[in-house]
């Protein structure tokens, strides 16, 4: 009998999942929508149906060991959903129990940063490393921290939330509720915001000034600068300085060995990468200049998110077995 895993990465839109072999192959996958039923038990029973529909579907004789999952504002500790605002669902929800009594295999919960570093750790660019950052960046920015090769979650399992450390305290209104928070410059939406900032305060010739700001995209803005857009080059340029300053904090916290950027953003590539690794040595301590890599992450696809959920259940097996020995 083959041993494999479960991933679940729970989105906004839609649910994505997998059947993951010991080898970090995806043998499996599949996506059902989210927001499809209000009552969060008719969900779940739809996404188990769904994750044994896809074990009858895969060849072999498989027995799942245990079921990770990434999801937003997901708790470790309680193996609970705890008011995600972009989920249909509020208040507290305890997924894990849930599913648990459904499939009877361990359920491991956390956010979806937190999985992708696991992930990275597991099966990506950082194994064999026990001190890094990943920072994803999609519509928001999400963070993971593994320090001394352990996931940080802190005292109440919401650690790590690089996202809402402030810029500037006079700065953009972010959706948490406060102002001036990191992941309203760096991600996707922050740096869209940034290219009509731009717009208005310049009079340069941009091609992205006929664009709206709800069509306007990250891909746009990259293409762009590729074709030397000056707004465009000022974008990453601006977005850079102030992801690399606000990492150099972060080196200070935690002392990584690299740190992996991850997400939509992160595919622009040197539009991103060049400053931001420029931006972090300009403002490091003389003592971590020149030893913290910035790397892209070794998980940059489509299975990303449920090699990262599955991810969990690895990690978990390998710390129940290393006790029992």
């Amino acid at each position: 009998m083959k041993e494999v895993t479960v991933g679940i990465d729970i989105g906004g839109t839609n649910t994505k999942f997998g059947i993951v072999d010991s080898a970090g192959t995806v043998l499996y996958q599949s996506k059902l929508p989210t927001q499809k039923h209000a009552d969060f038990k008719d969900y779940i029973q739809e996404l188990d149906s769904a994750i044994k529909h896809g074990v009858e579907q895969t060849p072999g004789d498989l027995q799942i060991t245990g079921i990770g999952v990434g999801a937003p504002n997901a708790n470790f500790y309680r193996g609970t959903i705890e008011h995600a605002p972009n989920l249909v669902w509020k208040g507290i929800i305890p997924i894990v129990e849930i599913m648990q009594e459904d499939f009877n295999v361990p359920v491991i919960i956390t956010n979806d940063a937190n999985a992708a570093a696991m992930g990275e750790m597991i099966y990506g660019n950082a194994k064999n490393m026990k001190d890094f950052i990943v920072i994803t960046l999609g519509t928001g920015l999400g963070s993971g921290i593994v320090a001394n090769g352990e996931l940080i979650y802190g005292y109440d399992g919401f650690a790590a939330e690089l996202g809402h450390v402030t810029v500037n305290p006079n700065g953009r209104n972010c959706g948490c509720g406060r102002v001036g928070c990191l992941e309203t410059y760096v991600s996707a939406t922050g740096i869209k915001r940034t290219v009509y900032k731009l717009l208005a305060d310049h009079i340069e010739e941009s091609e992205l000034r006929g664009i709206s700001f709800h069509d306007l995209s990250t891909k746009m803005i990259t293409e762009a600068a590729e074709r030397g857009d000056s707004v465009a080059k000022a974008a990453f340029e601006y977005t850079g300085k102030i992801l690399g300053s606000k990492l150099a904090d972060s080196v200070a916290h935690t002392n990584p060995e690299a740190i992996f950027i991850f997400g939509g953003l992160s595919l622009a590539g040197d539009l991103i990468f060049a400053p931001t690794r420029k931006h972090l040595e300009a403002n490091l301590m003389p003592i971590y200049k020149n030893k913290v890599k910035v790397l892209p992450s070794g998980l940059q696809n489509q299975s990303a998110p449920i090699l990262g959920a599955s991810s969990l259940v690895v990690d978990h097996l390998n710390k129940k077995s290393s006790v029992n020995i």
